[in-house]
C-alpha cells in the first residue's frame, strides 16, 4: 500500500567524544582525552508508508534497487523474506528451523554475492543465495547475534553490549572490536544496524531510540527518537521500534518495528548522505 503521509519531525541529540578504557582484548576507544560536546538536534520527516505484517517480529531490514528484505525473529515463527517497495508485494520467503531465532541481516556484494542471516543463541548465522533463496552454508560464532552490517571489508556485530565486532565475512573470526559510547559513557542495547558512508545506525533495543555512531571514534553522534511514528492504538497492538534500511538512490531511510503494521520511508532533516548518481 502506497500511502503519502504529512511531514513529521522527530528530535535527534549528538554526543560525541569517547571515555578511556584500558581492555586486553584489544578494544579500540577513539578520543581519548576529549570532552563530551553538547547534543546537536537534527529533524526527520516522513515521505511514506508501506504495509507491513504485523506477525513479522522485525530483527533484520536492508534495500536492494527496490526490494526489501527483512529478517524476523521468535522460535517457531523466524523467517527471510523479499518483497517490493513499490506495491508491497512479498516476492519470496523462507522460514527458519524452529531452534532458530532469526536476527540481523548484511549484504555482502560480489561475484559470490551473499546475504549472511545471524540468529539470537544458537552461535549460528546462516549464509544465504538471494534470488531464489537457498542456503549456502552455515558460519559459527561464539556469543549472541544481534545486528549485522557490512563495511566493504568486515561483517560489524552487535550483540546488546556496547562492544562492536568486525568479523571476518568469510569466516566470522573476529579481527577487532570497538566500544561505544555516548557522552563518554558505555552504550548498551546496540541491536539492528544500518551502515550509511562511515556513520553506524544502531537501534537501541527496548527503546524509540536509534544511535548514530562513528565508526572512527565509537561515539553516538546523534539519537533519534522515533517514538512518534505509530498512533497510540497502533503502538499498544506493536512491540519495540527495531528495523534501519538505507535507500542510497534517495538518500532516504526505512524504519519499522517488531509486530509494526508500516514500515515508514523519512528523510533525516540537517543529515546530508551520499546517494547513488
Amino acid at each position: 500500500m502506497r500511502e503519502t503521509l504529512p511531514a513529521l519531525c522527530l528530535a535527534l541529540l549528538v554526543a560525541p567524544a569517547c571515555a578511556p578504557a584500558g581492555s586486553s582484548d584489544s578494544v579500540t576507544n577513539g578520543g581519548e582525552g576529549q570532552r563530551p560536546s553538547e547534543p546537536e538536534r537534527w529533524l526527520v520527516e516522513v515521505l511514506d508508508r508501506r504495509e507491513h505484517d504485523t506477525g513479522a517480529y522485525t530483527q533484520g531490514l536492508l534495500w536492494r534497487e527496490g526490494v526489501v528484505y527483512e529478517s524476523t525473529g521468535s522460535y517457531g515463527a523466524s523467517s527471510l523474506r523479499s518483497w517490493r517497495w513499490d506495491d508491497g508485494s512479498e516476492l519470496a520467503r523462507v522460514d527458519l528451523d524452529g531452534d532458530l531465532f532469526g536476527e540481523g541481516i548484511a549484504l555482502v556484494p560480489g561475484e559470490d554475492e551473499r546475504l549472511i542471516q545471524l540468529t539470537w543463541r544458537r552461535g549460528v548465522a546462516l549464509v544465504w543465495q538471494l534470488a531464489p533463496f537457498a542456503e549456502l552454508g552455515r558460519m559459527r560464532f561464539d556469543g549472541e547475534g544481534w545486528g549485522l552490517a557490512y563495511d566493504g571489508s568486515d561483517l560489524i556485530m552487535s550483540d546488546g553490549t556496547p562492544l562492536l565486532t568486525f568479523r571476518d565475512p568469510e569466516t566470522l573470526t573476529v579481527r577487532r572490536r570497538l566500544r561505544v559510547t555516548r557522552s563518554g559513557m558505555p552504550v548498551d542495547d546496540l541491536n539492528e544496524l544500518e551502515l550509511v558512508d562511515g556513520l553506524l545506525f544502531a537501534n537501541l533495543f527496548g527503546s524509540d531510540e536509534i544511535a548514530a555512531i562513528d565508526l572512527d571514534s565509537g561515539s553516538v553522534v546523534a539519537t533519534v527518537d522515533a517514538s512518534g511514528l505509530l498512533t497510540t492504538e497502533e503502538a499498544e497492538a506493536a512491540d519495540v521500534l527495531n528495523g534501519i534500511a538505507y535507500r542510497p538512490d534517495t538518500g532516504t531511510f526505512l524504519l519499522t518495528g517488531k509486530y509494526w503494521p508500516w514500515v515508514f520511508e523519512v528523510r533525516i532533516l540537517g543529515y546530508d548522505p551520499p546517494t547513488a548518481q
